[in-house]
């Protein structure tokens, strides 16, 4: 079955409510879709939009690498060949997991449409559903306390709150939002590399009775050694994110002394499904249980990692609601999100299409 054209785009779009983390306030998103079509109509979408500050590849270096050479001569390929085709990707656009990423996903959901199975049972269904976490950035306790009753009246029972601009602000706040939804709502944090190592043992030992759940990425990239210094029941509760980028970065921190008990697998990060997956086994053989998080996204890449995410054992934490605060026209179907846990629709492909 032959790719017959190929079209990547961009959409910038505004975020419903903004957020602020420990070092830029978002406001809205751009999101770059690529669409492959083939012979008998099919039309398999993916999408992208990484974050420069953490992988220096911005949404319109990927359009310009979509829209180049490398790209329009996928016309005439086999997409019976899409294993071999996301090789060739990566190796020709190295270090750039955003134009990876979208190629990755567009070709999985093509494929697996043309096969008439869902990307998850193509590589073997092991969860069916998992809650996501629902973010809130960094704002007045008494707004962030407001906004944890709002999600859990729409019905998520796990918040994560970004963190690190200053610490003693955080551990109150930590401690007001939990006696407001003590024994109703888990708590993760978010520090995005706001803390000293100091710092963060300080936020460790002043919230030790909250059962906090996680802590994201507490201290900059370049630092994890420090990480050491802890005790393995602390580290065990630190989720690398920005540290963790692709399956190099996953093997470094796979050995011992581990400094995070949890890897942060970011489609965005590691150039989509396939790398993710890579990630995931390296993980999974050194004990490291998997958080899969987001950028603010399409619903077509969050769909992709959710797939992803259900084919690994040792998934053990979603925080996958980066579609959620974006007002998206263009794609709709993807997950299911009942009661604050999702699924996969069980569609072909990711089970989504253009309105």
């Amino acid at each position: 079955m032959k790719i017959t054209s190929v079209n990547a785009y961009m959409q910038q779009l505004p975020l419903i409510k903004p957020y602020t983390i420990a070092y830029k306030t978002i406001t809205d998103t751009e999101i770059i879709f690529l669409e492959i079509a083939l012979e008998n109509g099919i039309v398999g979408i993916g999408a992208a939009n990484p974050f420069a500050e953490v992988v220096g590849e911005t949404p319109a270096v990927t359009l310009q690498h979509l829209q180049g050479d490398f790209v329009q001569e996928l016309v005439g390929k086999d997409i019976r060949n899409f294993n071999t085709i996301i090789d060739d990707a990566v190796t020709h656009f190295p270090h750039l997991p955003g134009t990876q990423a979208a190629i990755d996903i567009a070709l999985h959901d093509a494929f697996c449409k043309f096969l008439q199975i869902p990307v998850v049972n193509f590589y073997g269904q092991k969860i069916k559903a998992l809650p996501t976490s629902v973010t809130i950035g960094i704002k007045e306790t008494a707004v962030m306390i407001e906004e944890a009753k709002a999600n859990f009246a729409a019905g998520f029972r796990i918040l994560k709150i970004k963190t690190g601009i200053d610490v003693d602000e955080d551990i109150e706040r930590v401690n007001k939002l939990t006696e407001e939804v003590a024994g109703s709502m888990r708590i993760r944090v978010d520090a995005n590399q706001g803390y000293t190592l100091q710092q963060l043992k300080q936020f460790i030992k002043e919230t030790k009775t909250l059962n906090i759940e996680l802590i994201e990425q507490p201290l900059p990239v370049g630092e994890e050694k420090q990480l050491s210094l802890l005790n393995t029941d602390e580290r065990k509760l630190l989720v690398a994110d920005e540290s963790l980028l692709d399956a190099g970065s996953a093997m470094a921190w796979a050995q011992q002394p581990q400094p995070y008990g949890v890897f942060n697998i970011k489609l965005m990060k590691c150039g989509g499904v396939k790398g993710a997956l890579q990630i995931a086994n390296i993980a999974k053989h050194a004990g490291i249980d998997l958080f899969w998080g987001c950028n603010d996204e399409s619903l077509v890449s969050i769909t992709a990692a959710l797939h992803a995410a259900f084919c690994c054992t040792n998934t053990r934490y979603l925080d996958l609601d980066g579609s959620f605060d974006i007002n998206e026209t263009l794609v709709e179907g993807g997950f299911i999100l009942k009661d604050g846990y999702m699924y996969a629709n069980g569609l072909p492909g990711l089970g989504v299409h253009k309105r």
